[in-house]
Formats: structure tokens, sequence, C-alpha cells
């Protein structure tokens, strides 16, 4: 019996949208996010990406930010940014 596992392209893919969340995130207002009920970890890391200037860090804290997100149920926060932008 085969492992029906994702191929290395779909995981990619699934960790950029996670990333991509993760920049979503980094855009909204820190009481926002505090309301969203977010994990600590994922809370301090966005909001420390908030207060990053240089561009080679901040790409590096989004990625991070996406490695942490890979850890947590992404639902309830996509859920949550829907009901904050609409």
């Amino acid at each position: 019996m085969t492992d029906l596992k994702p191929s290395k392209s779909a995981r990619k893919r699934e960790f950029l949208a996670l990333q991509k969340l993760g920049e979503e995130l980094i855009a909204l207002q820190e009481s926002d996010l505090r309301k969203m009920g977010l994990d600590e970890d994922l809370l301090d890391a966005v909001l420390q990406a908030r207060q990053i200037k240089s561009r080679n860090a901040l790409r590096r804290q989004k990625q991070y930010i996406g490695k942490i997100m890979r850890h947590v149920d992404a639902e309830p926060i996509r859920a949550a940014l829907m009901r904050l932008c609409h």
C-alpha cells in the first residue's frame, strides 16, 4: 500500500498560503489581533514583524510566521479575518 502524502509542490503551496495568511495578520491593528485569540507564539511573531524595518529580516519573520501557522488551526484565523474585513 502506498502512502498518499501530498507532493512537495502541494506542501509548498500550502506553506505559502499559510505565510500569506500570516502577512494579512501583520497588516491588522494590534487590538484586532488580540481579539482573535491567536496562539501566543503566533501573536508575538506577528507583533515583532510589525516592528521590523529590514526587508530581508521581514521576509525571514514572515517565513517564521508561516512555520508557526503549520502547527495551529488556520480556519478560525481565516474566519476571524473574514469577519474583520466584511
